[in-house]
């Protein structure tokens, strides 16, 4: 009996001890991690829960995604908003509030069926006028169309937008067989007024708040419509800090727990205290050169500048060497429609640039200034290496640091400036990446002009055979390239900080922070 006892006695302190042991295992709340990092919330058995707080250097230039410009926007909002469909991180085009799409008449017709009780975050039902009217506005076809509205120049081509029995379907003017790309415009209610102060979509996460060079918080969407796909995380802080050099020492005081786009000597010092992920930012990083003032409107000056450059070593001393080298505008990630070989047309030739620019009439050289968005540390030391390479060939580049605002005002909406250093990106559809060169389109910040380049851009939009389209994009690479339009660098790679007790980040092929698969470790 007393034996029987005591066992009994042992099983049940064996059990209160599991209890409390799986307790502190489950429970990060006011815990340090690895190297004293601070864990933000509990989390439970299965990842599920807690909160973490994300790093970003750029404030939100709109909550509403018709309007946002900048990438560094649409990487936030990309977790509340979603299209008809979206990309998954090995680049598949997967469907999102449309549950299946179909292509037909030789890419004349988009055919949608949506998804089944998908609700917005308001709790309205998605319906097919709500596709309807954010496919209308996204094009800019409304009668009433906000004017900040940053409408899609590949829609211009909505013919018709019409309700099906199940769905939707687009009708367009002309065949294009990639458009589905842009079928990642977000999706938002026909009857709602409060986007740009309350943000409403599909997301696995809602907004909660936003203050302004502050943070900007959403938390989970639980009637999120794929329960599979439902985030792990209760809540998620983006907090918006002066600088990634700002960011890192939050970094390293334990305030952020996930920080994008460090620089390599940054990454370097991170060993043993947290993971370092690397990646591609599926960017086209360049010194863009306003072609139509001088020198720049000189083919010759703009080919010496390439010639001047070593991108080499502006890749070694911004990311340690981790990038990919371009020369034109088109990341090597977009494997089928990039041209490799243009990123050879230009290796570093000083006494060809100095060459270049006597016959252009510079031979003493010349002064201009490049205007760089202050929060892009990374692109400001880009710049830094430049001012010093184009030196030695008599070129003096002075930089002058703007705020994010005034680049989307001064440089990008209004052309006022001489060069600049940024990174651009891209829909999943050649044409996009594209954009900002021909003659006649509002994104062409850099005032380019070429008549052959716009009439094999057409001609390649127009293309229906894949085939065909790749080799025809390739050739406006080329053009491009050889016309030196601006003197294209690297694709970057993305260092991103993660904190140790965390996993499920992931790249993907398109500039976005999806905070939906991440969770903290079991």
């Amino acid at each position: 009996m007393k034996k029987t006892l005591f066992l009994m006695m042992l099983l049940i302190l064996a059990i209160a001890l599991c209890a409390c042991k799986s307790s502190s295992n489950d429970s990060t709340s006011e815990k340090k991690g690895d190297e004293g990092t601070e864990l933000n919330a509990d989390k439970g058995s299965t990842g599920q829960g807690g909160e973490i707080v994300v790093g970003i250097t750029q404030d939100l230039d709109s909550l509403d995604p018709h309007k946002a410009v900048a990438a560094g926007t649409k990487e936030v909002l990309y977790n509340i908003f979603e299209g008809l469909i979206k990309v998954d991180k090995d680049g598949n085009f997967v469907p999102a509030v449309a549950a299946s799409y179909e292509i037909t008449d030789g890419g004349l017709k988009y055919k949608f069926k949506l998804r089944d009780n998908v609700k917005f975050h308001n709790g309205k039902v998605v319906t097919a006028e709500d596709v309807i009217y954010s496919l209308n506005r996204a094009a800019g076809r409304l009668e009433t169309n906000d004017p900040k509205v940053v409408t899609l120049s590949a829609f211009s081509i909505f013919s018709e937008v019409n309700k099906t029995d199940d769905g939707v379907e687009v009708v367009l003017s002309e065949p294009n067989t990639e458009l589905i790309g842009f079928f990642t415009s977000s999706i938002i209610p026909c009857d709602y007024a409060d986007q740009a102060t309350k943000p409403v979509g599909t997301g696995p996460f809602r907004f909660e708040s936003y203050t302004p060079l502050k943070e900007f918080v959403i938390v989970k969407n639980d009637d999120y419509y794929e329960e599979s796909k439902k985030a792990y995380l209760d809540k998620v802080t983006f907090k918006i800090v002066a600088s990634i050099d700002a960011a890192f020492l939050e970094l390293l005081a334990g305030s952020i727990d996930i920080c994008p786009y460090l620089t390599s000597e940054q990454a370097s010092q991170l060993e043993g205290k947290m993971d370092v992920l690397d990646g591609s930012m599926n960017l086209v990083q360049a010194l863009f050169l306003n072609n139509a003032v001088a020198p720049f409107d000189n083919v010759k000056v703009r080919q010496a500048i390439c010639y001047a450059l070593d991108r080499e070593e502006i890749i070694y001393v911004t990311a340690g060497g981790r990038g990919d080298k371009i020369g034109t505008n088109m990341f090597p990630s977009f494997s089928k429609y990039y041209d490799a070989s243009t990123a050879e047309t230009y290796n570093t030739h000083l006494e060809k640039a100095k060459e270049l620019l006597k016959e252009a009439g510079y031979a003493d050289g010349f002064t201009f200034t490049i205007k760089i968005p202050s929060n892009y540390d990374f692109h400001v030391k880009t710049g830094e290496v430049i001012v010093s390479q184009l030196a030695k060939v008599g070129i003096k580049a002075e930089i002058q640091l703007i705020d994010w605002s005034a680049w989307l005002s001064d440089v990008y909406a209004g052309r006022q400036h001489d060069a600049t250093i940024i990174g651009l990106d891209a829909q999943l559809a050649p044409s996009d990446i594209f954009r900002f060169y021909p003659s006649d389109s509002s994104k062409n910040f850099i005032n380019y002009s070429n008549k052959e380049f716009d009439e094999m851009f057409a001609k390649a939009k127009a293309s229906v055979d894949e085939n065909e389209k790749a080799e025809l994009y390739k050739k406006c690479e080329k053009i491009l390239t050889d016309d030196a339009a601006s003197a294209y660098i690297q694709s970057p790679a993305q260092l991103v900080a993660i904190n140790p007790k965390l996993t499920g980040y992931n790249f993907y092929p398109i500039y976005v922070q999806d905070m939906s698969t991440v969770r903290f470790k079991e």
